[in-house]
Formats: C-alpha cells, structure tokens, sequence
C-alpha cells in the first residue's frame, strides 16, 4: 500500500511538473523584462536597483547610438500595424470563402485540396525565401518602401490562408444544412447566405482567426527582416533585433523596455478577445 502511495505521489508530482514548468519559464522571462525595464540598474540579473523610467524614451524621441538613429517608435509602430491591417481582413475573407467552398459546394478535388493544404505544412517557410524574394522583385514590390511592406503582408496572408481554411471549413460543417436550404428557399444567393446567414453562426471561429492572424502578423520577423530593408518600414519585431545586432554593447534596459511595449498589444487582444474565444465550441450544436 505504501509502494503505491509513493507511486501515485511520484505520478502526481511529474503530471504537475509537466503542466507548471511551461508556465513558470516565460512567467519568468516576463518577469525579467518588467524588472529590467523600470530599472536603472540590476544586481545579479534579477534585483531591481533605482526606479526609473527612462528606459522608455523611446516613446518620446528618436533612438540613437553613436551614428546611428533608429526610426522613432511610433512610425514602427504604425508599420506593424499596417502590416496587419492588411493581413487580418485577408486572410478572414480568403479563408472563410474558401472554407465555406470546400464545405458546402462540390468543389473537384476537394479531399485532394484538404490533404494538399496539409502536406504544404510539412515544410518550413524559410524554405520558401528565394521563391518569394524573385516573386517580389517580378511583380516590383522589392525595395520600394510602402508597397514592399503591403508585399509581405499579402505574402504572410498567402502563407496563413491554408491552415485558416482547414480550420474554417471544420466550423462551416458544423452549421446544421437545414439552415442554408430555408436561406436559398428564400431567395438568397450564395454569397448573401455565406456573409448574413453561415459568418454570424461561426463568429467564434472568425474571432479565433482574426486574433490568431494578428498575432501571427504582429510578430512576424523572418519576412520582414528578409525582405524589409529600408528602415523607414521597419517593423517592430526587426528594430528590436536591429537594436541585438548592431550595438556592440546592448544597452539591457532599452531592449527590455522596448520588448515589454511590445507584447502589450498581444495581451490587450487576448483580454478584449477573451469571452469570443471562449465560446469556441461544437457549432453543430447551433438549431435551425
């Protein structure tokens, strides 16, 4: 009795181990970030010294070092988020269009499509650089400021879409057919069924897609750092690894500053998002 005591113990203590450690490791990179952020100076790593808030003067002017001067915040800022002005609403559209297609309309080849969506995955994007390096220069988009930015949004957009569909297309099939047959009874064409009646049923599922085509967006780094060159379009994932490469010595309380700014628009989209995420469920428990 007492071995299985131990056992079940032993059990228990890995079983939580697996669950705490995820969360404990970037609780403390987080913490980390704030302590160093607000820091004047930090002993050991981790013992703030000297309140202060000038690590984050950024927000207010322009960040040099020796010859150098970094793009103010604010324009970066506005970058990413025209980066994923662009990609979200893309991406939803596409995805949801072509979810419903492969769902509802006897698309040939559909399985075909759906196994191939799959395998595309099988491979990492970087992979795809050169190709898509050449495809920006042919169609005039590389090294031409606004236009290369709004490029590897529609790139990203293109390299999201198939999972977004496959995802999509789960929550359309859930959507009970005698909904869809009384709208075209009525009258409705396929598109009118498709944005008044079969979006509003699977806004959850919009929602996941959204948040999760923002964040992919907002932290997208391999694209940007490739392909945005000119500082004028830098987004904020590539001035913060500008600022790791090019100083000869990283000024810590700056790059943490700058980190910590950063993640704050993801943990606003999660508290705004929160209870529409959480109503993801079965959509085929929705009645006609």
């Amino acid at each position: 009795m007492k071995t299985w005591r131990i056992l079940k113990i032993a059990i228990d203590i890995y079983v939580y181990g697996l669950v705490v450690v995820p969360l404990v490791i970037p609780l403390l990179g987080l913490a980390w970030l704030v302590i160093q952020s607000f820091s004047s100076k930090v002993v050991i790593g981790l013992i703030p010294s000297d309140f202060t808030l000038d690590n984050f003067f950024f927000l207010w002017k322009p960040i040099k070092f020796g010859t150098k001067v970094y793009p103010n915040i604010w324009p970066v800022v506005r970058n990413s988020l025209i980066l994923c002005a662009i990609l979200v609403p893309t991406e939803v559209t596409v995805s949801s269009l072509a979810g419903y297609a492969l769902s509802r309309l006897r698309v040939p080849g559909r399985e075909g499509i759906m196994r191939f969506i799959v395998f595309l995955h099988a491979f990492p994007g970087v992979l795809f650089l050169i190709a898509l390096l050449y495809f920006l220069v042919q169609i005039g988009f590389y090294g031409k400021g606004i236009l290369t930015l709004i490029g590897v949004a529609l790139i990203k957009a293109g390299l999201n879409i198939p999972m977004s569909t496959w995802i999509l297309k789960g929550f359309f099939d859930g959507v009970p057919w005698d909904i869809e047959w009384a709208a075209l009874v009525d009258g409705a064409t396929r598109l009118q069924l498709w944005r008044k009646v079969m979006l509003p049923i699977i806004r959850p599922g919009i929602s996941a897609i959204a948040v999760l085509s923002f964040m992919s967006g907002w932290g997208e780094w391999l694209l940007a750092y490739t392909f945005l060159t000119d500082p004028d379009i830098y987004t904020l994932p590539v001035l913060i690894t500008s600022l790791v490469y090019e100083f000869r010595f990283v000024n810590w309380g700056l790059l943490a500053s700058m980190s910590l700014f950063y993640i704050v628009p993801i943990l606003i989209t999660y508290a705004v998002m929160q209870k529409t995420l959480l109503k993801i469920q079965l959509v085929g428990a929705v009645k006609g």
